[in-house]
């Protein structure tokens, strides 16, 4: 039985509940705003500090600071590994403070010169203004993350995010009752939606430090500007800012592009984007993150043939979930957001649109998922300029992409950018690692994968083709039937899937199968 996927499965049930609320905070938000200019400017005013808790949250600080972090712990011990998380942690608020200082002066200056009188853009810079603070709260929440991802906590950490949602969509209804209670208009209920973000990002850092406090640390201020491992986390952070997200960096310069095409492009775009983070964050950041730990310890300790292993073992079970993952979004991309989304000012030209950005996006999941994986390899040997070279020639080919084809299929070719995108990035990465190892175990991998995407090709057409037999026969007018519209679909696609798994042994269903009994045996025992 795969060690890796007994150690994610309670990091992934945390997740899985995270994005589920993820998803129920964007429910709400659509509900909410639809797909009006008053969402494209929220959703861009968000994308600003959004970045930093992609990047930091899930990519460069974690992925820069662990494998230091791992190694004070291995070298000079405990009390070594605490004074480092205190002076990275000082440097870090110092940084953030600053930084979000200038973002709201800029913007203040900004909105005094008058420079701009489109109502769009104001309420743009305002919504920015407002949500700036959320960056230094998320900038902390991400280090404590790292700290009890390297102790070896994952469910709390990843917790943690749900209580961010939880109290983002509690912004939202309060939000519109203080909008009709008082009579405000819509662009200006919107600023409650976004004090709730900042309010979330208290609750999400403050959730995790019992268990902090437990595993030991206490801050305390310790100067960063001497600081020997502040330099080293710094110096691998910022090129590994743009070697581990590229995809969240492309995503915020082309909705920047976006918000200026047409109204709604931007919002039926992050529509898909959160409806395609479901399975990539339940699975592929899941399992990024508890790679990271587990590959910097094998590299410090220069077991580099169990490095290869584990990163193979890993990146088997990724290909082999979000392929169905992959194929289901893209058969069933109209019912799915037509019954997740549509309601309230969300429509059915709002579905329609943001199913096209879904149906062009979904086939880059594993791709997607795998660049995590493989930019964190790069890190825990110490590599932090080929991701980051890999993901500037990336970044610049999006936005060349998008450029070309955005202004005719807007979020459709926004989807198709991002994808061709990530496969040029995977296949870039995965060509640099084997230089770098000399070889990649990929064996088990490679022995499935051909049956593996034939069985993911017949389940997506099963699941095609019983959807529309589905609404030409029995149509969508209730909820119970959008429900069917869905899960009939989903659930023959993916026992047709499990079942070529099995009938082809590809092993991964036998050691889910045995991972169930053991379960069960150790509750009946």
């Amino acid at each position: 039985m795969s060690q890796l996927i007994k150690s994610s499965s309670a990091m992934s049930a945390a997740t899985m509940l995270s994005r589920v609320l993820g998803l129920g905070r964007e429910v709400a938000y659509t509900w909410f705003m639809g797909t009006t200019w008053v969402a494209d400017a929220f959703n861009l005013a968000f994308a600003v500090p959004n970045l930093f808790r992609r990047l930091l949250g899930e990519g460069a600080l974690t992925a820069a600071f662990i494998p230091v972090f791992k190694a004070k712990e291995k070298t000079e011990g405990e009390a070594s590994m605490w004074q480092a998380a205190n002076a990275v942690i000082s440097g870090l608020v110092v940084a953030a403070t600053i930084i979000v200082a200038l973002g709201i002066l800029g913007v203040s200056a900004a909105l005094a010169t008058g420079w701009t009188t489109s109502g769009e853009t104001l309420l743009m810079l305002g919504l920015l203004r407002t949500l700036m603070p959320y960056l230094l709260l998320v900038c902390l929440a991400a280090i404590f993350m790292g700290m009890l991802n390297a102790r070896g906590h994952f469910f709390v950490p990843t917790l943690g995010a749900s209580m961010l949602n939880i109290v983002m969509i509690a912004s939202v209804g309060l939000s519109h009752w203080v909008g009709k209670h008082y009579g405000l208009r819509e662009d200006q209920q919107i600023y409650g939606l976004a004090i709730g973000v900042v309010i979330a990002g208290i609750a999400q850092a403050v959730f995790q430090l019992p268990l902090l406090r437990k595993e030991g640390f206490h801050y305390r201020w310790t100067t960063p500007w001497r600081d020997e491992t502040v330099r080293r986390v710094v110096a691998q952070m910022i090129p590994g800012s743009i070697g581990v997200a590229a995809f969240q960096i492309n995503v915020l310069m082309t909705n920047g592009l976006a918000f200026f095409v047409d109204n709604g492009v931007l919002t039926s775009f992050t529509v898909a984007v959160r409806l395609m983070e479901l399975p990539q964050g339940v699975f592929g950041i899941s399992m990024a993150t508890i790679l990271l730990p587990a590959l910097s310890g094998l590299a410090a300790e220069k077991k580099y043939p169990e490095f290869r292993s584990t990163l193979g073992q890993g990146l088997n079970w990724l290909v082999f979930i979000n392929l169905l993952a992959s194929v289901l979004l893209v058969a069933l991309a109209e019912p799915m957001i037509r019954l997740i989304f549509e309601r309230g000012k969300f429509d059915a030209a709002s579905t329609l649109a943001s199913a096209s950005a879904l149906t062009f996006l979904a086939p880059g999941l594993v791709a997607f998922s795998v660049v995590n994986v493989l930019a964190r390899a790069f890190y825990a040997l110490g590599d932090i300029k080929t991701p980051m070279w890999i993901s500037i020639f990336c970044l610049a080919t999006n936005l060349i992409i998008t450029l070309a084809v955005i202004w005719k299929f807007k979020q459709a070719g926004m989807g198709f950018a991002n994808t061709l995108t990530a496969l040029m990035n995977v296949s870039l990465l995965f060509y640099a690692l084997r230089k770098k190892l000399k070889t990649l175990d990929l064996a088990e991998l490679k022995r499935h994968l051909a049956t593996l995407l034939g069985a993911a090709a017949a389940s997506g057409a099963v699941a095609w083709y019983s959807f529309q037999w589905w609404s030409k026969t029995i149509g969508h007018a209730s909820f119970a039937t959008k429900l069917g519209e869905v899960f009939v679909p989903m659930t023959l696609a993916s026992a047709l899937y499990f079942g070529l798994s099995i009938a082809f042994k590809t092993g991964h269903t036998d050691d889910l199968l045995s991972m169930v009994k053991s379960r069960l045996n150790r509750k009946k025992a």
